[in-house]
């Protein structure tokens, strides 16, 4: 369970490590299933680490939205409704932890059940939205080590579908600079006040006359606040070992890291939400950030130690 002091840092700072809080065993089963699902004729073997480095081989790119590999991204989500995932990243514990932060009854991901990515428009051309049709967890999120490329700046963002809170477990160990989840600190407290709604974001439809504007709407608070942080604030990069998780608020700025190790990245992805929010998600940001969220959430003052401060990796 979480303490007073992490629930303060989450507060303040919009995210929160816990470490060793996904079962190593199961972790090591979910990989096999990652690996399991690549078609048996693959360029990317999983013996040979110099197939690892990114971008996919023509012959292995996927642009089904179920499950992605293009580029240094493979994406299944295919497996976010696998049972072995459900299991690990909704265990007893950790939706535990995450209803500390919200309260009320959380809501419970189906096993066997429809992927992410399974229908929904996005933009012409594009994938389908892959928010739409999700029963389970978004799905493992691995990246390709880039190899000897230049480095590039990282650039943040805030995900355009309604939820309230977000996790990210590593699968198997990652190193710093290994493309490990990195976020903003404090970033939700900046962005919050940008948005018109609490949990959505406006959308502007697909019309096939008119297709030069879709997608979605942000406001230029927004806009000029995102490159405000890309400028002048420092990241926490959420690298550790197998088991490892982070709890992330839903506005909270953040970013798939890059990954310039010999190592892929491996992660599992999922989002947390209570029944309430589909009355929540229309409402304005006018009134108090956490009015949603859990008492012992709304009771604390967002303080903790400095010893908290460097385990969490706060600049």
């Amino acid at each position: 369970m979480l303490s007073d002091d992490q629930i303060g840092f989450f507060k303040t700072q919009g995210y929160l490590i816990i470490q060793g809080a996904m079962d190593p065993t199961r972790c090591a089963r979910v990989r096999d299933l990652m690996w399991q699902a690549l078609p048996p004729t693959a360029d990317l073997r999983r013996e040979d680490a110099a197939t690892h480095i990114g971008p996919f081989t023509e012959a292995d790119e996927s642009t089904d939205s179920r499950h992605v590999r293009q580029g240094q991204r493979w994406l299944n989500r295919f497996l976010g409704v696998n049972p072995e995932v459900i299991d690990l990243i909704y265990s007893e514990s950790i939706c535990a932890m995450a209803q500390q932060l919200l309260g009320g009854t959380l809501r419970q991901a189906v096993s066997d059940g429809m992927p992410m990515g399974s229908y929904g428009p996005a933009w012409p051309g594009g994938p389908v939205d892959p928010a739409l049709g999700n029963q389970g967890a978004r799905g493992v999120y691995c990246t390709l080590p880039y190899g000897n490329v230049p480095r590039t700046p990282d650039q943040c963002h805030t995900d355009g579908h309604p939820f309230q809170l977000g996790v990210v477990g590593l699968i198997d160990d990652c190193p710093s600079e290994g493309g490990a989840f990195k976020v903003w600190p404090g970033s939700h407290r900046l962005l919050y006040p940008t948005f018109r709604l609490r949990y959505d974001q406006p959308r502007i439809p697909v019309y096939p006359h008119l297709p030069k504007l879709t997608g979605i709407v942000h406001s230029p608070a927004y806009l000029e606040a995102l490159a405000q942080l890309d400028q002048e604030s420092v990241p926490v990069e959420c690298w550790g070992s197998a088991g490892d998780i982070v709890f992330w608020h839903h506005r909270l700025a953040h970013m798939a890291g890059h990954n310039y190790s010999a190592d892929i990245r491996q992660a599992v992805l999922a989002d947390f939400w209570t029944d309430a929010l589909d009355e929540l998600r229309a409402r304005p940001v006018d009134v108090d950030m956490w009015q949603d969220w859990s008492p012992a959430v709304q009771r604390s003052d967002g303080s903790y130690p400095d010893a908290l401060a460097r385990h969490q990796r706060l600049p």
